[in-house]
Formats: structure tokens, sequence, C-alpha cells
């Protein structure tokens, strides 16, 4: 088995049906008997097989989901100038305090006439807080009675927020790679800025191959329900995507060759033909439109056949197996890392997140394991049933994918777990 990246790619680095020099020196054995990167190794030839696409300037508004591209410096203080952080009154000195005139410090209003000593003025909440000013009193602490305000003395400072509290002008906010979720946008707008300039979401193409597949109707004569064109498409735009279409071409090879030649996506994806049966064409037509393989294959169950390609132009091209579990197997272990490096997002493991198996789980011999895994608990993953690799009852009610090594893992072992994307 290959542990290595460089040796991963090195096995599949020219075109189908070119030879290595390796492979010059020996007769290589069948695809199918050649040796398969580990599932670790493939997650990294995946991510380290393309660049990030080219940065954009998007508005603030249409920014969301997108990742930024350069890193964010605060371009004012904030809060900008010292505000009031609760409703009540501005006050001055000790009391009591007489109202100062018979207006409202309001939020957004211009700055209010400074206050003498012993004079108070009201204020709302996020208004800007008048020159003198010692303290806010809460409007629940105190009354006012003849233009005479009473109520505890509020020690200095009280429900002030000062200038530059949050942070200083150019204080580093949010770093390269951040995805940009509400509470990032917010935050840049609070900061000063109108535009963000992000990586574009990779826009994806789905191909949907087999003819025994209906789309409507139940399962009869021989023919199943497509389960993977329903859910390629959602799955790949919570993974990062810009779906433009899910294609749905039968077992047609020039049909094959047509759509992925003429293909404007920044990744393709097909579900099924990935192995070496009577109409499985999908390898192929790579070879006739002279594509690089990168990877034929995963040591994973489910979903060992997946592969990874290079088209002439630079655009990736993942193929998951037509089993659903399988394809889910595909798309996390290859298109998700693919993702996040055309939109570029950090390498995925970092965050992941580990939790005690509740059961044993047997394992395969050679292969990692993706077992679908239920977590009430987030430091427990209880294996679920039906995870075969045709099966999505088991993925349907699953919250993750617990990651098991070759040999299995026995009750009560921390496994990685890959969340499902929601």
């Amino acid at each position: 088995m290959i542990d290595d990246f460089d040796d991963a790619l090195a096995l599949a680095n020219a075109p189908l049906g070119a030879a290595t020099e390796a492979e010059r020196r020996r007769v290589p054995p069948p695809a199918a008997e050649r040796p398969s990167p580990g599932w670790e190794t493939a997650r990294a030839a995946a991510y380290r097989a393309v660049r990030p696409l080219r940065p954009r300037l998007l508005p603030l508004e249409q920014a969301i989901d997108h990742t930024l591209a350069v890193g964010l410096n605060a371009l004012t203080d904030l809060p900008a100038f010292d505000t009031s952080a609760m409703d009540g009154w501005a006050v001055a000195g000790p009391g009591p305090w007489r109202l100062a005139g018979d207006g409202h410090v309001l939020a957004g209003a211009s700055a209010a006439p400074p206050l003498g000593d012993g004079q108070a003025v009201p204020i709302a909440t996020g208004a800007r807080i008048p020159e003198g000013t010692t303290a806010v009193l809460r409007s629940e602490r105190g009354s006012v009675t003849g233009g005479q305000l009473r109520g505890p003395q509020p020690t200095p400072g009280a429900d002030i927020r000062p200038r530059g509290q949050e942070c200083r002008t150019g204080t580093p906010l949010l770093v390269p790679g951040t995805p940009l979720t509400p509470a990032a946008l917010g935050l840049a707008a609070a900061a000063g800025y109108d535009q963000l300039r992000v990586y574009p979401r990779p826009r994806a193409e789905v191909l949907v191959l087999g003819a025994e597949l209906l789309h409507r109707g139940l399962p009869h004569d021989g023919r199943i329900r497509d389960a993977l064109g329903p859910m390629t498409g959602p799955w790949l735009t919570a993974l990062g995507a810009h779906v433009l279409v899910t294609r749905r071409l039968g077992d047609d090879a020039d049909a094959l060759h047509e759509a992925i030649g003429t293909s404007r996506a920044d990744l393709v994806v097909t579900t099924g033909s990935t192995a070496a049966g009577p109409v499985d064409h999908l390898r192929a037509t790579l070879h006739r439109l002279g594509a690089t393989l990168l990877i034929g294959g995963v040591a994973v169950r489910p979903g060992h056949p997946m592969l990874l390609a290079r088209l002439s132009g630079g655009v990736p091209l993942v193929g998951l197996p037509g089993n659903p579990l399988a394809a889910v197997s595909g798309l996390l272990t290859l298109a998700a890392p693919l993702l996040r490096g055309l939109g570029g997002r950090p390498e995925p493991g970092g965050t992941e997140r580990h939790a005690a198996l509740t059961a044993e789980v047997r394992g395969h011999p050679r292969d990692t394991r993706l077992v679908p895994v239920a977590c009430p608990d987030p430091d427990q993953a209880s294996p679920l049933n039906y995870a075969g690799p045709a099966m999505l009852r088991g993925v349907a009610s699953a919250d993750a994918l617990a990651v098991i090594p070759p040999g299995g893992a026995e009750a009560g072992t921390r496994v990685r777990l890959l969340d499902l994307p929601r």
C-alpha cells in the first residue's frame, strides 16, 4: 500500500495509457490489482492536486459562504467612540443630578453638548457619550422628580463602552481562509468594509451515469431509483461548491465524452461507471480525452473504486462509485478536500473531532472503513446498522462517519469523526 503522497501521484502521474519509467521496466499488473493509496494519502493528494481559484472582489452582501482571500484588519476603532451600553442617563459627578435640557441623546445622533458636574441627560443604548460623562445610570435604577434625577451613585465608567474596547484601527480581525459566516460578515461590516476579496465557490457539474436508473416512480423490470442524482448536488453545495447542473447520461459513452470535454465547471463529479464492467465507460473516456489519472482507487471501504483525474485543461474530475454509501465515502475522501483546496480553505484534518465508540466495529484487514455513527453525546459515537455500500438508511440518520483503521476498533476506542454536512 502506498503511504507517501509523492509516491501516490507518481504511480499515476502520466496520461492514461502512458507508461512511467518504472512501468517500462516491468509488466504492470491489471488496474484492479494495482496498489491503492491509503485513505489519508488520498485525501492529502486530492487537496494538493489543485490551487485556489482566482480571488474576486464581492460586495459584502454577496460574500456569504465564500472564503476570505485577504485578511481583514480593522479600518476603525470598535466602538468608534465612547457609547452607552444601556438605556438610562449619562451623569457627571455625584448625584443627585440636574437634567440638562429637555431632549434625549439617541443612537446615531451627533455629539450632545458637554455635561457639567452634577448634570445628567437621558441616553439610549449605543448613543455617543457626551463629553464630561463619568458613568451611565441605568433607567431602572433612577427616577426623575421636578427636573432632578435621583438614584444610586454608579461607579466611574459604569455601562460605558469606551472607544476601542473591542479593537483599535489596524487590529487583525480575520485571517485568509476564514469561511464567511453571517457573524464574520457582521464583523467585517462593523470594521468598516463594503467589499471583501474572496475565493469564489468552485463551480461543480454532476454527471449521473447508469442506464438502469429511474428518476421517478417505483423500481421495476430490473431498474432502480437514482439515489445519487438527488443527493450529490446538495452534498457538494454543503461542502462549498456552486452546483451548475446535474445531468443524467445513462450509459452513453459518446454523451459522456461530450459532457466532460465541454464542461466549464471547476470540478466535474461523476456517479457510477468507475469499475471495469461492460458498460463502465468512465476510464476509457478519460483515456480518450487525454486526462491524467491521479488516483485510480483508494484503500477505503466502502468506496474503494473511486478515482481522481485531471482533465487536459487542468480541471479535476472525481469519479464516485455507483453504490450510495460508497459515493458518500468518495465525496468526503476526494471531493471535500478538493473543494477546500479550490476554495482557499485549510487542509482537512485539523478541525476534525474524535469520540469514543460505544460498540466494537469490525474492520477490513487492510483498508480503512468509514462507518455511519450517531452522536447522542458529543464524546460518544454509536455505530448504526444498514451500513452496507448500497444502503442509505444508516447514513440518513447519522451525525458523522467514523474512521475505522484496518483491523477494526473495540468499544471505547477514540476514533476520528467526519461530520456530515447538513
